[in-house]
């Protein structure tokens, strides 16, 4: 499956699993993690979530031959794409969310990071949200969340040119609590996750849900309109040649697209 996952002391562990392929996401692996996060909703058995990767790497974000073999498409509910189910998931989820950054954080391996509560890096981490070189565009929101949490102009830097930034600016900018030795990092985030399991749960859950509830229904419109777009670039000839190149080794040429 290439996603593990435990529950211990109120804690529910999510960890990209899939170190030889540099944990890139499957559709099944978003398929397990919405149905890991759909269940742990309705379990009061867990208290907190993590998600971790290794200490080498996050995530390098979408398997890229996998997405294209199965390509997002319209739904809803459970008939949504597992990429969306998660997407719904980790933005609506209710109790407390940790994440744990190691090494590259690629397109979703960052976005994901809006919405959780808490986010610890390693000094090694890379974050980067590479859709425009891609020929795509943000998913999660990011086109709403980012701009608000960075400013625009900072937003755009990272949005249009997709380049990678580090743990110490993702720090400087918000989108990271504290960046941390390698060697440090997935203990400490336990640690933080056994804290809030330790907390009453129903003063977690009204705390976050009055922090977001106010953009649940901008999210959520975002995410719809960000799918919409997503899907239509996603066959047109800019993400082709984007894919191809990718595929091919190579550089992609733009310069024949308006």
């Amino acid at each position: 499956m290439s996603i593990s996952t435990s529950i211990d002391q109120g804690i529910l562990t999510i960890e990209f699993d899939r170190i030889g392929k540099k944990n890139a996401i499957t559709a099944a692996m978003y398929q397990a993690m919405a149905d890991a996060l759909r269940a742990a909703e309705g379990d009061p058995a867990v208290r907190a979530i993590l998600i971790r990767g290794k200490a080498e790497i996050f995530t390098a974000g979408n398997d890229l031959e996998d997405f294209m073999q199965r390509p997002p498409t319209a739904g809803e509910g459970a008939e949504q794409p597992p990429v969306f189910q998660f997407l719904y998931q980790i933005s609506h989820a209710s109790k407390p969310i940790v994440a744990a950054v190691s090494g590259a954080a690629v397109g979703v391996g960052t976005t994901l990071l809006l919405h959780c509560d808490l986010v610890y890096a390693s000094e090694t981490a890379k974050l980067s949200l590479p859709f425009a070189q891609l020929g795509l565009c943000p998913e999660a929101a990011s086109s709403l969340l980012l701009p608000r949490l960075l400013g625009y102009q900072r937003a755009a830097e990272k949005l249009l040119l997709g380049e990678p930034f580090s743990a110490q600016e993702a720090h400087e900018i918000g989108l990271v609590n504290r960046v941390l030795p390698v060697a440090e990092l997935h203990d400490f985030a336990l640690q933080q996750a056994r804290k809030l399991a330790a907390l009453p749960a129903s003063s977690l859950r009204e705390t976050k849900r009055l922090m977001k509830g106010a953009d649940v229904s901008l999210v959520e419109k975002q995410m719809a309109e960000e799918g919409a777009v997503f899907r239509r670039m996603l066959v047109a000839p800019e993400a082709k040649e984007a894919f191809s190149a990718f595929f091919e080794k190579r550089k992609p040429d733009f310069s024949r697209f308006a």
